[in-house]
């Protein structure tokens, strides 16, 4: 879908808009694994509102992607699952319907059972479930009561340190500020997709955030 490489994304969800939302479902999938970072997340921008729209007109529809996805993410599927944690937590931050009966699968990519190996799909969990966190703390810290997470504060992968980091700012949990302070230093770049913008900040700096985030003074940014 060519369109899905314009810079100009309410262009975009308006010139989608315009099709039924079961028909362009395909190709919003296959735009996930796309290399090209502006059409990864102009996919999965776009992909929440479709799923959105397709709720309020065929719940079980819905089910049936969701679970299409959630199978993108299963070592018997044959592919890696490139943006597919990505899709769901975007999914289930604009749909809350989706969301309370997903957001324990999304979640349990943290644990044991489907632990995600590849530090390039914990960073797209993490995103995921920051995004599900901004809109819908209650259902992550529902699901995530063993506190899971916090595994990926030992992660030797720096951006993933930083995404952990920054979820734990957002869901305010006091417990997780003795680790994030060793990260305050650390000059990884991170390129962060929030807010439907892209930002340059490093580990350090969403260290600090969070930190800023969960009690109110520390490791604020100057």
């Amino acid at each position: 879908m060519p369109l899905l490489r314009e810079d100009d994304l309410e262009h975009i969800l308006a010139e989608v808009a315009l099709f039924p939302p079961h028909l362009v479902i395909s190709s919003l999938m296959s735009g996930l694994y796309q290399a090209d970072e502006r059409v990864k997340w102009n996919t999965v921008t776009i992909i929440g509102q479709v799923m959105d729209a397709i709720v309020r007109t065929d719940m079980e529809a819905a089910r049936v992607i969701m679970r299409r996805i959630l199978w993108n993410l299963n070592e018997e599927s044959g592919g890696i699952g490139w943006g597919m944690p990505e899709a769901l937590g975007e999914i289930m931050a604009v749909n809350r319907k989706l969301a309370q009966e997903y957001a324990h699968m999304l979640v349990s990519y943290m644990r044991e059972e489907n632990f995600l190996e590849l530090p390039a799909l914990q960073q797209g969990l993490l995103w995921g479930i920051g995004r599900l966190a901004m809109v819908r703390p209650d259902l992550i810290l529902k699901y995530d009561g063993d506190g899971y997470m916090a595994l990926f504060l030992e992660s030797p992968d720096e951006v993933v340190l930083g995404l952990a980091s920054r979820n734990f700012g957002i869901l305010r949990i006091k417990e997780a500020a003795y680790h994030i302070r060793g990260f305050v230093d650390i000059r990884q770049p991170v390129r962060l997709y929030e807010n439907r913008r892209f930002l340059e900040t490093t580990v350090g700096a969403l260290a600090r955030q969070a930190l800023a985030r969960i009690d109110g003074s520390e490791g604020s940014e100057k």
